[in-house]
């Protein structure tokens, strides 16, 4: 989505290197998406459910 769209921006953080962002989004396993502080989505989704999920966050 961030390749599509210039209002939207995507940063890959590897979880051993930064076990304070670990803490911080609780994080428990891989791939886990934050949305605006707001939504989580733990795992890996087809396509089109997780721009579903994208998009009900910031409804």
């Amino acid at each position: 989505m961030a390749l599509e769209s210039a209002y939207i921006t995507a940063s890959a953080i590897a979880a051993v290197e930064y076990p304070d962002l670990v803490h911080q989004y609780r994080v428990t396993g891989v791939p886990k998406t934050v949305v605006n502080d707001r939504t989580e989505i733990l795992g890996a989704e087809p396509e089109a459910s997780f721009v579903a999920h994208v998009l009900e966050s910031i409804a």
